[in-house]
């Protein structure tokens, strides 16, 4: 037979074998003759497409210059689907895509020193280097050839490769989900997945885009390469002379370590080294090296280094990572000290105690009085102690006795009226209180705005709670329970509806929450509200343009409302042009700009207040003198100090401002006598708030509630002379109205 024939029939025959390669990376077959390289001749690749003129992908076009353009190949939105693919050629669902152990077994290519055969360039590979040659199929894994199931394509100007056969040369899990077309990869402890037609993969659930679709394509999943490498992590640079990609992967596994507690004390603190290692490619990591100073307990103070790293299975060993920390002095104990203004006291004569107690390392402590008292009244000696804690635990203790005689100075009622500090309660005879004459006034008020927020109080659904339009000075009153399953934020959210730019002032602010109690927020928000009337720390302006909406007073919508929990906010604006303002609840994850004009208006609850109602500042003034004989001022009764009247804008119904909440007094008293006791006495039941006397913000009370009607919270004396008195109060939501400010003459100090 012809020699020529010969030849020609055996490379048909091994081009027919080639051609059966199965849909995965497979090692090439190879023969050394003399020296010289002779590869079996490979599956013909599929044609590849020419790059679109605008190409956005990186890589360089895949068609080598001066050759005729292959026929095009389907654009990926007209590729199969998975149900248009052979069954045999699609994985079942969940399952491993066929490993390299089904493929033939094939001897690695040989490759000359030289580096070349019969003129053509065999790229060459440094360890942990994988070469993808463009116009080809195929791939080289550190100098090893290898046949992908698919070569490189250009489609829309992204360049596609097999996803399949970048895994498998990488050595990560994956599967392939017939139900979902999607291709799951797994690294280490983060779970990718890859849908056909989506131009979105996910890590972990988050959403990552990519620059074209991934598609299916004769049974092979088809990705961007730029997506791949960067899910993967793997860096690459391009060799457009030689015409290929070089990957370069990092078998090595990784190992890092935390050290806790974050303060250490040197023989006192037992230290834990906290561990993360893995591997790339899913290699069990084997061993673990530490170095340094690595201690359980470390005697001396200090800072010491600890380095660590890792082995895996395959021999690869981590960089290591280290670790400096600082080892403290051991913590001391605090010590506790106090003095007393005397060594002997009469019966009834105030014992001032000095604290001076400290830290060594300068920290809080916790404090903790036995047999305290303003003043003793049985005569003896009476024994005090002091504890002080760190908080760390250490504590100590510190005892003092002192004498007391059988000579009385003052009682136990006058050692209260006199002496007890402000925000601390005293015992009067709360049923007494209401046949006080009540003060004369002049009342004015100051044209604020009042928006009360407040129903429905407990929170059933999304929506809006409140809506309504105000131009110049508005207060705010927002008080509201999420009564879901989820966790919602709650918003106020300005809307300019003019045809100009209009400005928003913000004067006052106090906002407290979330929290379960809502007297507590309540008594926080009004706090942080007579704050920032004193420091201004609230001062702000915002321009809304023209069909503009956006939250403002945003700090209540920083955290998140738990089921349960409350929040309440207190504030004064002003704007120079009418603005629509919706206080609205949506779930946390949830754009309440975009869902406003499809929120649902939400009814009130039946039990508590909601509406607008102007002249919510009222100007109290007293101009007779006050304290020469036992007197009460009412606040909230609707009697004596009617409620404010306005109308609920979301029923158009009429409202009345029961309780007054929202509503700021500004009292006045012109002459208060010498030798007068000011004290705040709940009667509607619980009170937990504050009140601001003189420009100081007292509590109601310091420690507790007020939670009788003989309960009073001590708010001032007026001592030896006769003054005015300046008093600025709001009712705290989540307390009972009504309240009195009570004025009780007191003896002069002897």
């Amino acid at each position: 037979m012809n020699l020529k024939k010969i030849s020609l029939v055996a490379v048909l025959a091994i081009s027919q074998v080639a051609a059966a390669v199965p849909a995965f990376a497979v090692p090439v077959s190879t023969t050394t003759t003399t020296g010289t390289v002779v590869q079996a001749a490979e599956a013909t690749p599929t044609p590849v497409m020419a790059p679109e003129p605008a190409a956005t992908d990186p890589l360089p076009p895949l068609v080598s210059p001066g050759t005729a353009t292959p026929t095009p190949t389907a654009t990926p939105s007209a590729m199969p689907s998975a149900s248009a693919i052979p069954a045999a050629t699609v994985v079942p669902s969940a399952t491993p895509v066929p490993a390299q152990s089904a493929i033939p077994t094939a001897t690695p290519g040989t490759i000359t020193p030289s580096g070349t055969t019969g003129g053509q360039i065999i790229p060459t590979a440094g360890a942990n280097q994988l070469i993808l040659m463009m116009n080809s199929n195929k791939m080289y894994k550190n100098g090893t050839p290898y046949l992908a199931n698919q070569p490189m394509a250009v489609k829309y100007g992204v360049s596609y490769v097999s996803i399949r056969a970048m895994v498998e040369m990488v050595g990560v899990k994956y599967t392939y989900d017939t139900k979902t077309k999607e291709v799951i990869v797994t690294k280490g402890d983060s779970i990718m997945r890859f849908k056909t037609d989506s131009k979105i993969y996910t890590v972990n659930g988050n959403k990552v885009p990519m620059k074209g679709p991934a598609y299916q394509f004769k049974g092979t999943f088809m990705i961007p390469l730029t997506s791949i490498t960067g899910a993967l992590s793997i860096p690459y640079s391009v060799d457009n002379v030689g015409k290929r990609v070089i990957l370069s992967l990092n078998m090595k596994p990784t190992a890092s370590f935390t050290v806790q507690p974050t303060v250490i004390y040197a023989g006192q603190t037992t230290v834990n080294y906290v561990t993360k290692n893995s591997s790339p490619n899913g290699t069990a990591i084997v061993t673990e090296q530490w170095g340094g100073n690595k201690m359980d307990i470390y005697d001396q103070p200090g800072f010491y280094t600890v380095t660590y790293s890792v082995t895996d299975a395959s021999g690869q060993t981590s960089d290591p990572y280290s670790v400096t920390f600082q080892v403290l002095q051991p913590n001391q104990p605090p010590v506790a000290n106090f003095t007393s203004d005397k060594e002997e006291y009469k019966m009834g004569e105030p014992v001032t105690l000095t604290d001076l107690s400290y830290d060594p390392e300068g920290e809080e402590l916790t404090v903790e009085w036995t047999n305290r008292a303003l003043a003793f009244f049985n005569p003896g000696p009476v024994s005090i102690q002091l504890k002080v804690t760190d908080k760390h635990g250490l504590s100590s203790t510190f005892e003092k006795t002192i004498n007391i005689t059988s000579e009385q100075l003052y009682t136990q009622d006058e050692v209260a009226k006199l002496f007890t500090v402000p925000g601390d309660i005293i015992s009067m005879d709360g049923g007494s209180i209401p046949g006080l004459p009540n003060l004369q006034y002049n009342l004015s008020s100051e044209g604020y705005k009042l928006i009360r927020s407040n129903s429905p109080e407990t929170v059933n659904s999304e929506g809006v709670l409140y809506r309504e339009t105000s131009v110049g000075l508005t207060r705010f009153l927002v008080h509201h329970m999420n009564n879901m399953s989820t966790r919602q934020k709650l918003y106020v959210i300005a809307t300019n509806n003019n045809l100009y730019p209009t400005t928003i002032t913000t004067q006052y602010l106090g906002i407290a929450g979330p929290a379960t109690s809502p007297e507590y927020t309540g008594k926080i928000s009004i706090q942080k509200y007579y704050q920032s009337m004193l420091n201004n720390s609230s001062y702000g302006t915002i321009t809304l343009q023209p069909g503009q909406s956006m939250p403002i007073m945003t700090d209540i919508s920083k955290v998140a409302m738990k089921p349960g929990e409350v929040l309440s906010l207190s504030a004064d604006l002003s704007s120079d042009l009418a603005v629509q303002y919706n206080v609205v609840m949506v779930e946390q994850t949830k754009d309440p700009v975009a869902l406003l004009p499809t929120l649902p208006l939400l009814d009130r609850d039946g039990v508590h207040n909601r509406g607008t109602y102007d002249e919510s500042t009222r100007i109290i003034s007293v101009f007779d003198e006050v304290g020469a004989t036992q007197s009460k001022l009412v606040l909230g009764d609707n009697s004596k100090d009617l409620n404010l009247v306005g109308v609920d804008p979301m029923s158009g119904t009429a409202a009345s401002n029961s309780g007054n909440f929202g509503v700021l007094y500004k009292i006045r008293l012109e002459s208060v006598a010498k030798n007068t006791l000011i004290t705040f006495n709940p009667r509607g039941g619980n009170y937990l708030g504050s009140i601001m006397v003189n420009g100081s913000i007292i509590n109601l009370p310091n420690k507790g509630n007020l939670s009788s009607s003989d309960m009073n919270a001590v708010l001032y004396r007026s001592g030896e002379y006769t003054g005015p008195v300046d008093i600025v109060f709001s009712v705290a939501s989540g307390s009972n109205l009504p309240v009195n400010l009570v004025f009780t003459p007191i003896l002069a100090k002897k």
